[in-house]
């Protein structure tokens, strides 16, 4: 048995390891001095310089973009989870006319890239006077066709006999959604949110363009800031962006197995 299953242990170590590698060499260029990280060819020797983490702090203001990343991952996670959900269960669990059209020509918004969407949200958000401000980050991703499908595949495969049960009971929709639907959902949900931290701790166009002001921009846009046009100091970035991944590399750890089983469990539905 041992034997049969090496040559698969085998392609997931290497994969494992394949992985892990960019970090590696992230912290190792990040503890390096700038002419060391841009020899050639590259040195794996780190020279320990632990100060590029403080240079962080003095060139950002860190501390103000790290709390306007978690206040916008915060929100369009808790905004999709709810959204998404309404929607989902709406397109799963109710009737209504042409419900399989709208929600055909509602995923069809999947097919559409994402950056044509940047010049008429600035639009928005500049007529409502909104740039530079923490909910011109939140707003235009508080909801995805792609949460709405993902979690429609959930209810879809949840018995009807509970809605059924529920109705004579007196529920109405809405008690239905919140009181039955929505506990049988935490794996679903708990992907989604998974999902929603990861894209939006990532993010970097939309508050890139949106907010300018270096006390309101989110990490990734702030950490883009440090690349100059002539020339960038790679430990001191490679520093940042270590500093910047940490929270999502420990959230996915903690939950990968909720993810996981949520997106299994979700791909088995319909």
């Amino acid at each position: 048995m041992g034997r049969r299953h090496a040559g698969t242990h085998a392609v997931l170590a290497i994969g494992a390891a394949l992985m892990v590698i960019p970090f590696l060499w992230e912290f190792l260029t990040s503890v390096k001095t700038l002419s060391s990280a841009t020899k050639v060819p590259p040195s794996l020797l780190p020279d320990w310089r632990w100060g590029n983490y403080g240079q962080v702090f003095e060139l950002l203001p860190f501390g103000d973009q790290f709390l306007n990343t978690v206040l916008m991952t915060a929100g369009r996670t808790v905004g999709q989870l709810l959204f998404c959900s309404m929607a989902a269960y709406a397109f799963a669990r109710l009737e209504f006319p042409g419900r399989n059209l709208i929600f055909g020509v509602f995923l069809s918004v999947l097919m559409v890239p994402p950056p044509l969407f940047i010049i008429p949200q600035y639009e928005i958000m500049a007529k409502l006077g909104w740039l530079n401000s923490l909910q011109a980050l939140i707003v235009p991703g508080l909801f995805s066709a792609f949460g709405v499908f993902l979690l429609r595949q959930f209810f879809l495969g949840l018995p009807k006999e509970l809605d059924e049960a529920a109705r004579l009971d007196g529920a109405s929709p809405l008690r239905i959604y919140w009181s039955v639907m929505l506990p049988l959902a935490k794996p679903g949900l708990l992907a989604l949110a998974i999902l929603t931290i990861l894209w939006s701790w990532n993010d970097l166009f939309w508050p890139l363009v949106v907010n300018t002001d270096p006390e309101k921009m989110t990490l990734s846009a702030g950490l883009a800031s440090l690349q100059g046009q002539f020339q960038t100091d790679y430990p001191v970035l490679m520093a940042g962006s270590l500093l910047a991944s940490l929270p999502v590399i420990a959230i996915f750890v903690v939950m990968q197995r909720h993810f996981i089983a949520g997106i299994t469990l979700s791909g088995n539905k319909g």
